[in-house]
Formats: C-alpha cells, structure tokens, sequence
C-alpha cells in the first residue's frame, strides 16, 4: 500500500508540472550596463510604456513572456547628454521547454509552461556603448 500510494504521488507530480517550469523561472534578473558609468535607461514594454528607468549599472526583474504563447519583448533607451542608444531585449525559448517530451508531456508543452511564462528566457545582460 505504501508502494502504491509513492507511485500514485510520483505520477501526479510528473502529471501537473512541466519541465521550464521545475528548471527554469519566469521572471529574469537583467543587469544594464554601459562603457561608462552613470547612463540614464528605460525600460519600455510592447505597449512602449515604461516600466522601469534608472542609470547603469543596475539589475531589473523582467518578465520573460508577455502572455499565453507570447515573448515578452523590450526597448531599452540609453541617454547620457545628447548620446542616445536604442537595444531591444526579446525572449528566446528555454532549452528546458523542449525537456516536456520527456518529462512535462502535453500538459507541460502547452499548458504549465507557455500560461507560466518559463518556456521562454531572458538575457542576463543589455550593454550601451554610451
């Protein structure tokens, strides 16, 4: 009984997981940094709201997916002075999401990880040359 029941508790945590979303995260620490010190950003959604504005370097929580199915994607604008800079930051597909075959099956490949955001991933890094 006790058997089963380790078996029965196993199967139900594979069943409702998925691979990106074990490994992987949906929301990413991305440092902006620049050649010198000190140059003003802002972070803008999709919508070219902005969601956040500092002066490197400094380190920002963003959302990897912008949605169901959907990456998120950023304009950064870097100022110092007249100088401007425009980068842009887009998601990319975690290589964990492709782990569902194996592990995460349907639920995990379009279920868990595209409504959670981990089947997608940020860069660690934005860098101006401002």
């Amino acid at each position: 009984m006790k058997k089963s029941f380790s078996i029965l508790l196993a199967a139900c945590a594979v069943a409702t997981t998925s691979c990106s979303s074990i490994v992987s995260k949906s929301e990413y620490p991305v440092t902006f940094q620049s050649t010198t010190p000190n140059v003003k950003f802002n972070v803008k959604d999709t919508n070219g709201d902005t969601i956040h504005s500092a002066n490197t370097p400094a380190t920002v929580n963003l959302r990897a997916s912008n949605g169901y199915f959907k990456k998120a994607k950023y304009t950064v604008d870097f100022q110092k002075r007249k100088h401007k800079e425009t980068k842009e930051l887009s998601a990319k597909i975690d290589p964990w999401y492709g782990g569902n075959v194996i592990f995460g099956g349907l639920i995990g490949l379009i279920i868990v990880d595209p409504a959670t955001g981990a089947m997608y991933k940020l860069d660690d890094k934005v860098l101006s040359t401002l």
